[in-house]
């Protein structure tokens, strides 16, 4: 019993979703000319369908009754509504006495203007069967714009085009969240070996700067609860908090960007002279003139953005571009220590994600989405911004949903950081252990499916969707079953794994304790009369593989960060120690 009422209520949500679709309303002016413009409106298909053929669909007089509410005989005009589709105004009586009414007397359409939040237009099954023509709702911000453009004498056309199965700006927002989380986590674990390197060499000029965050499980903790009291502060007060949020962006996002190219331009041969002796802040370190005009370089494409956010025509490239910029440089900086804490954090997220999504529409009075509101912004929101903690691509085809407030597709910076973080972890294991990257490329193959599966699912439902839900698995048992098929889970999920045997190197680790070195041993261990064996040290066997070890680090050559070459471990790793 209890299963077929859980059916019942499914079957009754897809219903319900199903009977909500979106068209569009073509305006021209009656005085002539084949220009015109192109409105969202809201419909219900189970009073009548729309045309989904524009070609096929008749221009008619639209007729403006929209300073009455179209509920008694009374509203209706002195000549009837023949071949004309009649406009009335929202409210005192239901859907079905105002659409009975215009059918009536004649009209082909109605339209009903909203000063509220377009809601489905809906009715009984009797009252569907009785009705013939279409009913649509329209906000009245584009009824004032219609006026504006082509005043009170108008040609109107209501028709719904195909929807494509999936849009293609999905393979432009999947290209660019698989190359960040792939390229961030591939950064992160190389500039993690070359700093291990330089404290040990410990004659690195800037082996003190950048120094990565490790996530301890009470920083989850704290850091979820933030997310959630700041995520529900963002759905009461949106428009004062709104802009706050831009603020922090534009400020990481600038720091962000200037660290992604410095490694780039610290290797142009220009512009190396350095800044005079001096006391003021940060200039007494004396900066490169080049590292100076890359800050100010920085700075000004954050404020082009900040200025023209709102110009959905390119200001989307901009923020795409700082979006990455952001997420790469938090990947650097942010580093979970241990599978442990990795699979703490997806985990914690993976469920915050589920309840903001799924579960808060049952809590809302409006029956949305808090993550989807706050995301895509209140449609009741006097600021009209939205937040730019987002990768967005314009739609590419022609759409209804690009006029009805949803001109973009949108990913979250959650959605590629938090598995990215993962994916940065494995790639550390890899170099510690010499898997040939094998946990990272596992780890990054996984992530892109479970982008192709979030994607699949907002086909299906055409409804918002937390993507961790599908990037959570997908990722984890990814990167267990690595380990497990390796025999490699303990040392995984505690991050301390031992470097595996070096050819050259005449040094085995073995499980338990580090043998000592030859230093180490009693001399009478060794004959009488007998000089024991000079062994080199590990590095030193490092540097004869390679002979340009001995004036940089065995684990990185000065070459860019994105070079293929395998970087090599040092056998002096230790057990227990962190990636």
């Amino acid at each position: 019993m209890a299963a077929a009422r859980l059916a019942a209520a499914l079957l009754l949500l897809l219903a319900a979703q199903v009977a909500c679709e979106f068209g569009v309303l073509r305006v021209v002016s009656q005085s002539g000319g084949t220009r015109g413009k192109d409105y969202c409106i809201l419909y219900n298909p189970q009073w009548a369908r729309l045309p989904h053929d524009l070609s096929k669909v008749s221009l008619l007089k639209l007729r403006d009754l929209s300073s009455t509410q179209l509920c008694s005989n009374l509203d209706l005009p002195v000549e009837d509504l023949t071949n004309q589709i009649a406009l009335v105004a929202r409210g005192n009586c239901t859907f079905y006495e105002k659409v009975r009414l215009a059918q009536a007397s004649g009209a082909r359409a109605l339209l009903i203007v909203s000063k509220e939040k377009l809601v489905p237009p809906g009715g009984n099954k009797t009252q569907y069967e009785e009705i013939s023509i279409p009913v649509a709702l329209l906000s009245h911000r584009d009824l004032r714009d219609i006026y504006k453009r082509f005043g009170h004498a108008v040609m109107v056309a209501l028709y719904a085009p195909k929807e494509p199965v999936m849009d293609y700006n999905m393979v432009i927002i999947f290209l660019m969240a698989v190359g960040t989380v792939a390229l961030g986590g591939y950064w992160a674990g190389s500039r993690d070996v070359k700093k291990i390197m330089k404290h040990k060499r410990d004659d690195g000029p800037e082996k003190h700067e950048d120094e990565a965050v490790d996530v301890t499980p009470v920083m989850i903790c704290v850091f979820v609860v933030m997310c959630c009291f700041m995520l529900v502060l963002l759905y009461f007060f949106y428009d004062r908090l709104v802009y706050v949020i831009i603020g922090i962006f534009c400020l990481a996002s600038s720091t962000g960007l200037y660290s992604c190219l410095a490694p780039c331009v610290r290797k142009l041969p220009f512009c190396t002279c350095r800044v005079p002796d001096n006391n003021l802040p940060y200039f007494h370190k004396r900066p490169q003139a080049r590292m100076l005009l890359l800050a100010f370089f920085c700075v000004t494409v954050t404020v082009v953005w900040g200025v023209f956010r709102n110009e959905d025509q390119w200001a989307w490239v901009l923020q795409d571009v700082l979006g990455i910029a952001f997420c790469l440089y938090m990947l650097k900086t942010i580093r979970l220590p241990t599978f442990k804490a990795c699979t703490m954090l997806l985990l914690v997220l993976f469920f915050y994600d589920v309840f903001f999504v799924f579960i808060t529409p049952f809590l809302t009075k409006s029956g949305n989405s808090i993550m989807v509101e706050v995301a895509t912004g209140p449609s009741n929101s006097s600021t009209q911004e939205k937040l730019p903690m987002v990768l967005k691509v314009p739609r590419l085809n022609t759409s209804p949903l690009a006029l009805c407030d949803r001109p973009f597709s949108l990913l979250g910076f959650g959605d590629i950081l938090v598995p990215g973080l993962l994916v940065a972890y494995c790639h550390r294991f890899d170099i510690q252990v010499q898997s040939s990257r094998i946990y990272f490329m596992a780890c990054t193959i996984a992530y892109g499916l479970g982008l192709l599966v979030t994607f699949v699912a907002l086909v299906l439902m055409q409804r918002g969707q937390p993507a961790l839900l599908y990037l959570v698995p997908c990722t984890l048992i990814s990167s267990c079953t690595v380990a497990l098929w390796r025999q490699e889970l303990g040392v995984f999920w505690t991050g301390s794994g031992f470097a595996k045997d070096v050819p050259q190197s005449s040094w085995t680790p073995m499980e338990g304790p580090v043998p000592r070195r030859d230093s180490d041993a009693p001399i009478s261990q060794h004959p009488p009369g007998e000089e024991p064996a000079k062994r080199p040290l590990p590095t030193e066997e490092a540097g004869a593989a390679d002979p340009a070890a001995n004036h940089c680090s065995p684990m990185a050559s000065a070459s860019s960060l994105t070079d293929g070459d395998q970087v090599q471990p040092s056998p002096v790793v230790q057990p227990g120690t962190s990636a």
